[in-house]
């Protein structure tokens, strides 16, 4: 039975794969890659070489910086970023859990300081026993689950 690839190559660009199954269209939002004039193709419940699924997603003419590639872990810990130039792999890496993100979320505290003072929101990065992602507000002190950050983007 001959293979055929599912998803085109892109020329330049970023490739996100290895999401967990569900998490694409969290990541697409996450990094607004929606929003802008891209050309995005997306993969979601893709079958991968264990029988699991897995969700991809490829943007032509971006690349991803380190910070906002290792930013993806807050959803998807297992995600590689493939850097591509003239349709081929020139950077390949596993993200990497960051301790800290500044700027990105609003705390979903309504009585944190960041909600009435001009300051940027700061989160610690925190994992439990279990493995569970929580983000730990640096103002109020209040750790949250990263579900609750889904809609809560900085403005």
């Amino acid at each position: 039975m001959e293979k055929k690839l599912q998803v085109e190559a892109i020329e330049q660009g970023t490739v996100i794969d290895h999401i967990p199954a569900g998490q694409g269209i969290k990541i697409l939002r996450f990094l607004q890659l929606a929003d802008a004039n891209r050309r995005l193709t997306i993969g979601l419940n893709l079958p991968t070489h264990n029988d699991q699924a897995k969700d991809l997603i490829k943007v032509a003419d971006t690349i991803l910086t380190e910070e906002q590639a290792n930013q993806l872990a807050l959803f998807a810990p297992t995600a590689t970023v493939n850097v591509i130039e003239n349709y081929t792999v020139v950077r390949k890496f596993q993200v990497t859990q960051p301790q800290a993100v500044q700027g990105v979320f609003k705390c979903p505290n309504s009585n944190c300081i960041t909600h009435t003072e001009k300051v940027p929101s700061n989160f610690h990065v925190q994992t439990s026993k279990t493995g569970q992602i929580k983000l730990k507000c640096h103002y109020c002190e209040k750790s949250f689950a990263t579900s609750l950050f889904d809609e809560l983007k900085d403005a």
